[in-house]
């Protein structure tokens, strides 16, 4: 009886033109929130999951967002498989240690998608910015300002993390051009701000002819706040932030900065993709690059003293914290597919 009763209310909807809403659960996996990046950006996918809800496609969220140790991180992509999820959009703490559980997943029927730090798994794709191109744009725009010559140090987030092993990988490659730059020391401060802060003090003291500093976004406006407390902000050329308090102090202090930006809206970015993906779409032939074959990079917009103006005109009325972000709409995503 109740079968019958369904199927009559099937056919009713359709005769009456009534379309039943897609709806799809994705598991979202942030296994590090030592930043207000990492907040803004599952913010920017919560955001972008109501826009599909809003076209009458359901998406139904379950997020997983603390600090875990990669078996941590396996276990939270484990329990969401436990729960039925259509995809999993995760920012891996390892490149490689998924591997065996993201098989397991695409047995399951599961997509997964990796954004933020590429993973070597064939079972996963990833969307997201090429983060040794990242490096590889700053550390340029160092050189250019430093005239291809005089001694640098740099700043490093988090040793061992995919994308920061891919940005020290990017910098490395630009300054072994210059033979005339020496880098004198390489720390790692955790992308922290206390601890870049405290990192560039120390170098500055153990270092006092620094021309240069490489930092990553998450630690920069620490160590401008130690060149600056050191007296040298006229004297150093620095990488800087893409957040808006430092957009603001770059732009008073008239700093010579220049910055990469990495998105937040990466996950965004990755889950409109993703639901494009679940809706039976194929990618298109040969749309995959990068160092595992797996990956769909996306613009990495600059900031610099050209269009630090018009980039805080695009800021106002935001929190300090915020971050440039941008996000690939579901029809820019659609270029990717057949």
């Amino acid at each position: 009886m109740m079968k019958i009763t369904i199927l009559a209310a099937s056919l009713v909807a359709l005769m009456s033109g009534t379309a039943f809403a897609e709806t799809y659960k994705i598991g979202l996996s942030n296994g590090w929130v030592g930043s207000e990046w990492r907040t803004q950006m599952i913010e920017e996918a919560q955001a972008a999951a109501q826009a599909w809800k809003d076209k009458g496609v359901d998406i139904e969220l379950v997020i997983q967002s603390s600090d875990v140790d990669v078996q941590g991180q396996i276990g939270a992509v484990r329990n969401f498989m436990n729960q039925g999820v259509n995809a999993i959009i995760i920012n891996p703490n390892s490149p490689t240690a998924f591997d065996p559980v993201f098989a397991q997943a695409k047995e399951s029927g599961i997509l997964v998608v990796a954004t933020d730090a590429e993973v070597s798994s064939p079972d996963a794709i990833y969307v997201g910015i090429d983060q040794t191109d990242w490096a590889r744009k700053s550390a340029q725009w160092l050189a250019d300002a430093l005239g291809g010559k005089g001694n640098v140090v740099t700043i490093n987030g988090v040793a061992g993390h995919p994308a920061n092993e891919m940005r020290v990988a990017g910098y490395r490659e630009v300054f072994e051009k210059y033979p005339d730059i020496k880098v004198l020391n390489e720390a790692n401060a955790n992308w922290d701000q206390a601890q870049g802060q405290q990192t560039m003090q120390n170098l500055l003291a153990t270092y006092p002819d620094i021309n240069g500093v490489w930092v990553q976004d998450g630690m920069a406006a620490g160590a401008w706040r130690a060149i600056q407390a050191a007296g040298k902000t006229g004297d150093i050329a620095a990488t800087g932030e893409i957040r808006k308090d430092f957009l603001d102090l770059w732009s008073a202090e008239k700093l010579n900065s220049g910055a990469s930006v990495n998105p937040p809206g990466v996950m965004a970015s990755a889950l409109n993709v993703t639901v494009l993906r679940l809706q039976g779409k194929e990618f298109k032939d040969d749309i995959f690059t990068g160092q595992y074959d797996n990956a769909i990079y996306l613009p990495i917009p600059f900031v610099s003293n050209d269009n630090l103006a018009d980039t805080l005109k695009a800021a106002e009325g935001k929190p300090g914290y915020w971050s440039v972000t941008s996000v690939l709409s579901p029809d820019e995503a659609a270029q990717f597919f057949k």
